[in-house]
């Protein structure tokens, strides 16, 4: 989404903020209030938001330039970002709300998944700060937060189906409501994202002059807008597997072989940039998102044959990082209306990892009375956590075999 649509929609979620709170009672007295706290990976975020989905303040900062220099992101080097930012990132966002702690209605971080050492700075400065203050604590699931993002922007209702695509994460699931979910398929090694970052460093994008600042999957994405994705037709993983699981290792190892055998055709070195660059960068962004929407296309299908979503006005929701990609989103959009879903995705602001989508996973849950601790409550955090109730056996047990759909996306 262009900026200039963002920032109307900030303005509308503002709007709705002006409209629910009486002037006379101030700008943060008139609805709860929930401080939200993101560093489950590389970005150290914070916002206030009240029950509307109002943005009252934010703060983010993003680690992205230094891991770009160091090629991947190094753990430690995270963490130590996070424990130099998170304090000033959290007053930021008090300070642009005009929210004092003593006004707060709850803190909420994300504890799982992600990064153990990201997550722990994280939660020991929130639980340090919610005891100090005396506030309730309302633990999140990241990938909780990428699904119920929607909502804070449209009316959205339960049940619908979530694809949730990122760096760190794959997942399909059905949103049953705000703590209830039916994990559909998951990424069985490594996620799209991370899969999209590694063939850029292998094809060493960073030296490209359009590339230089850019993650891996954003400049897999510039360069495949001038790439022939037909010179090299990578095989679609798990062709032969009826489930709706992930893997995108297998696709990557494809695009590595071909990549030396590129160099070894050119005569040069790993580190110098291929002639045929964009079109190794078109074809791999083709078979990720093919790979994605053969998944999803098997995951509606077993959602109708078991009436897991309404017959009217049934709904996909795309989320997390890669959901940013327009090409994947054009690709899952073929799917939906071939299927009779709606399709539905947030701005990219907010896709990608950020204080807000916590804080509004913290309102939907202070709402509904979820998961809302007393603030001296201990908490640990959890690098690994599935996302509900697994069915992937079911599904798997299932084996839906797909109707043939033509994706054609014009270059």
């Amino acid at each position: 989404m262009f900026p200039s649509k963002v920032k109307s929609l900030q303005r509308l979620l503002q709007l709705r903020h002006t409209l629910w709170c009486s002037p006379s009672l101030g700008k943060a007295s008139c609805s709860r209030l929930v401080l939200g706290i993101e560093t489950s990976c590389d970005d150290t975020g914070a916002a206030v938001l009240d029950e509307t989905g109002a943005i009252l303040g934010e703060s983010l900062h993003s680690q992205t330039q230094v891991h770009l220099r160091t090629g991947g992101i190094i753990p430690m080097v995270a963490q130590q970002l996070h424990r130099e930012n998170i304090e000033r990132i959290v007053q930021e966002a008090l300070e642009r709300s005009g929210v004092v702690p003593s006004q707060l209605s709850a803190v909420a971080t994300t504890v799982k998944p992600g990064l153990g050492l990201s997550l722990g700075i994280g939660l020991q400065f929130s639980q340090r700060f919610v005891r100090t203050n005396n506030k309730p604590f309302i633990p999140i699931h990241h990938m909780e937060a990428h699904a119920l993002t929607v909502r804070m922007l449209q009316p959205v209702a339960f049940p619908f189906l979530v694809l949730l695509v990122s760096g760190g994460h794959s997942l399909l699931a059905v949103a049953r409501g705000v703590d209830d979910f039916l994990l559909l398929g998951h990424s069985l090694d490594e996620a799209p994202g991370d899969s999209l970052d590694k063939v850029a460093r292998r094809l060493s994008l960073i030296k490209h002059p359009q590339c230089s600042t850019l993650s891996g999957g954003q400049a897999i994405e510039l360069l495949a807008k001038d790439g022939d994705r037909s010179r090299f037709p990578f095989r679609n993983p798990m062709g032969q597997t009826y489930d709706c699981c992930f893997s995108f290792a297998g696709l990557r190892n494809q695009v590595t072989m071909m990549i030396q055998k590129k160099e070894a055709e050119e005569g040069i070195e790993q580190g110098t940039l291929l002639s045929c660059v964009n079109d190794i960068a078109a074809a791999t962004q083709h078979t990720v998102a093919c790979h994605l929407a053969k998944r999803t296309h098997r995951a509606i299908l077993f959602c109708k044959a078991n009436g897991l979503l309404p017959s009217h006005s049934p709904t996909l929701v795309l989320s997390g990082g890669v959901a940013s990609n327009q090409y994947i989103r054009k690709v899952l959009t073929i799917i939906t209306e071939t299927t009779g879903l709606s399709l539905i995705c947030p701005p990219a602001k907010f896709c990608t990892d950020n204080g807000v989508m916590i804080a509004w996973n913290g309102v939907e849950r202070l709402r509904a009375g979820k998961g809302i601790l007393p603030p001296e409550v201990d908490v640990s955090y959890e690098p690994k956590a599935l996302l509900g109730v697994d069915m992937t056996k079911e599904v798997k047990a299932a084996a839906i075999r797909l109707p043939s759909v033509r994706i054609k996306i014009p270059n």
